[in-house]
């Protein structure tokens, strides 16, 4: 398939997505607790269906993988990684900063991502050799002359464990932390590459939570990595930064690793 369908692919699972989510919005939503005490709903199974619904239909032979049901085809070289609710406690509160996240990757390395936020009507479209896009226009991240200027974002101090969030605490030291965020999900992402925000941190996440996320930042002019600066792919442990200025990444490993 070339890239061009891919993306129309993408941008379709995203409406479907989307259509199934917004029925549920600051309404009946089926809250349940996983195994791993993370919140679910009806919205979120709702949400992977319909996009594994045309993924079976349409690519067959690609690989899926997806938050709430598994992997189906694990070996196929091409695989669809879906989050049908990123930041499921956002939704639950009902706040419309959480995301519908698409990614395809090709031989464990994202290729294609989509952060799609379905209440707002906003949607960021990255693919490798393309420039990024938001809402069909293209998007820009925002240079950072010091590590000392930048805008750091990062979901919620809960999810580092005591070691990561010390290495956390003193990146955030040499930032600009009395400005900094707290909660976003992948939210923060879309604003890195819209040149809002300059730098997320975060530890712990899955493959699910931060694949669509690396062709977005990347075809923005950014970069994303994991906290000893090496690039992002399936077999990453989850430990991610995201960083709208490539040239204060040495600066931001330096930084974490400054953390004991």
């Amino acid at each position: 398939m070339s890239l061009d369908t891919d993306i129309a692919l993408a941008n379709r699972l995203a409406e479907a997505a989307g259509a199934a989510i917004r029925p549920y919005w600051r309404g009946e939503i089926g809250l349940e607790a996983k195994g791993d005490a993370s919140p679910v709903t009806f919205a979120d199974r709702a949400a992977e269906e319909a996009m594994r619904r045309i993924l079976t239909a349409e690519v067959s032979r690609d690989g899926i993988q997806g938050e709430e049901f598994g992997v189906e085809r694990e070996s196929a070289s091409r695989r669809w990684v879906l989050d049908p609710i990123d930041g499921t406690t956002s939704f639950v509160a009902g706040r419309p900063i959480f995301g519908t996240l698409i990614a395809l990757l090709e031989d464990g390395f994202p290729v294609l991502g989509v952060i799609d936020q379905p209440i707002l009507g906003e949607r960021w479209v990255g693919a490798a050799g393309r420039a990024t896009t938001f809402n069909g226009a293209e998007v820009r991240t925002r240079p950072c002359r010091e590590l000392s200027d930048a805008l750091l974002a990062t979901t919620s101090p809960g999810l580092f464990d005591d070691h990561a969030a010390e290495h956390f605490m003193a990146l955030a030291r040499k930032t600009a932390h009395r400005r900094m965020i707290w909660g976003g999900d992948c939210y923060n992402y879309g604003l890195v590459a819209s040149g809002q925000i300059d730098l997320v941190c975060e530890a712990g996440l899955k493959l699910h939570d931060f694949a669509a996320l690396v062709p977005v930042i990347e075809g923005a002019g950014g970069t994303m990595a994991d906290w000893n600066g090496e690039p992002l792919h399936a077999g990453s442990e989850g430990h991610v930064i995201a960083l709208g200025d490539p040239a204060r990444l040495e600066d931001v490993v330096e930084a974490l690793a400054c953390g004991h």
